[in-house]
């Protein structure tokens, strides 16, 4: 394949009409458009936060978008066509079903915020176990744009040749499709990267003129069945983790949740993990339940930055004073939890404060075990566990009857 492959790329990039030196090299535009279009997903989040999005792509912050992809022309035309609402099939299904556009708005937000692949492909996958009508890999052309070497762009004829280059029969509407084919591509730019480039915008290119029938291919494809199928298990693989994790993040926000009500009932100032204030649960976001600034604490600044990733805290009706603080558990290990609350412990504590580690009924063993490690027991750590299932029944009756943070020892072990 070596060989072969290389000298198509030798093809490819010696064209002065083919994409590589119209589009990928030798263009100001293209590199503009990166920080236009970045800023402008940046807009379309805004906007479906603040409601102020509308019911039509037409005169929306995502036509801007799609408009700045389309300008690259070659590549990307026809990138905005999937978007155009088709009232008769109610498709893509973002701008009259709220539950959708929210969830669209999520996902771009987490992909703009996302530092490694790994991130990036968690929420392709989450966003299609959705199923949202219409919403397919089309976005990809979106999330190219964010990031460039992790996410490869995605049409009609990047699809074609890929299929004609791989000798496959990959489908255009499926993100499983569309992941089984990053896996391949991502495998060859790898192996060819120094005569492609990192930036996947280069492979995409060469697809696309294969499938645009400029570039002719000789013999029959350059991948074999067996590296395809194994390529193609990564993903499979990698699918069945995320579905885990994601059921795993339910509860864990389910148990915030429930955390924020019962201490808001009990009439104290409530906060999240800052990195889980965007969070919403039973279409109650957290940020309407908690404070909107952190309070001042007089710790050093690496004290106070772990004690703001703790879960859930409640303090005193106006004032600094911490009362409870809740670490809920899920995939992390229980003795990073336990950690971030004796910080806050050692550096806070007065003598009143109550500290709950919230667990999986599955894992009161391990919790156990954690507990009684000599490092905790030593500095006298006060620190409890509630498991899910004691705080899911009781929150209704812990907010009618509590009077005060002491109320959660009823539940507690």
């Amino acid at each position: 394949m070596n060989a072969d492959f290389t000298e198509l790329i030798r093809q490819y990039k010696s064209d002065k009409e083919f994409v590589y030196n119209t589009w990928f090299v030798n263009n100001d535009d293209r590199l503009k458009a990166f920080r236009s279009i970045r800023r402008g997903v940046a807009q379309v989040v805004s906007d479906i936060k603040n409601e102020t999005f509308p019911n039509d792509f037409r005169e929306s912050s995502l036509e801007f978008v799609l408009t700045c992809i389309t300008e690259q022309k070659q590549v990307f035309e026809g990138a905005a066509h999937p978007f155009y609402w088709k009232p008769k099939l109610r498709i893509p299904d973002i701008y009259e079903n709220e539950a959708n556009k929210q969830a669209f708005g999520q996902f771009l937000e987490s992909c703009q915020n996302a530092k490694t692949e790994d991130q990036v492909i968690k929420e392709i996958i989450k966003l299609d176990d959705l199923k949202v009508k219409g919403l397919g890999p089309a976005v990809a052309s979106i999330l190219y744009f964010l990031h460039p070497t992790i996410i490869p762009p995605f049409n009609t004829a990047i699809i074609n040749g890929f299929n004609s280059l791989f000798n496959d029969r990959k489908k255009l509407g499926s993100w499983n499709e569309y992941l089984k084919l990053r896996e391949v591509m991502i495998d060859t730019n790898t192996r060819f990267r120094s005569e492609l480039s990192s930036d996947l915008g280069a492979i995409a290119g060469l697809l696309f003129e294969i499938g645009s029938l400029k570039l002719i291919l000789n013999g029959d494809g350059y991948l074999s069945e067996d590296e395809r199928i194994r390529l193609e298990k990564t993903i499979v693989r990698r699918r069945k983790e995320v579905q885990e994790e994601h059921n795993e993040e339910d509860s864990h926000s389910e148990m915030q949740y429930h955390l924020l009500k019962i201490g808001k009932a009990l009439g104290y100032d409530v906060i999240a993990a800052s990195n889980d204030r965007s969070k919403s649960h039973g279409g109650i976001s957290f940020s309407s339940m908690c404070l909107q600034v952190f309070p001042e604490i007089n710790v050093d600044r690496e004290t106070l930055n772990t004690v703001k990733l703790i879960d859930v805290l409640w303090f005193q009706k106006g004032t600094n004073n911490v009362v409870a603080a809740f670490e809920v558990e899920k995939s992390t290990s229980i003795y990073s939890g336990i950690l971030r609350l004796a910080d806050l412990s050692f550096s806070m504590a007065d003598g009143d404060e109550v500290f709950y580690l919230i667990v999986p009924d599955t894992r009161e063993r391990d919790v156990k075990l954690q507990l009684s490690r000599p490092a905790i027991r030593q500095n006298n750590v006060a620190i409890k566990y509630i498991l899910f299932s004691e705080l899911r029944s009781h929150c209704d009756a812990l907010c009618k009857f509590g009077e005060s943070h002491l109320i959660m020892e009823k539940i507690a072990k």
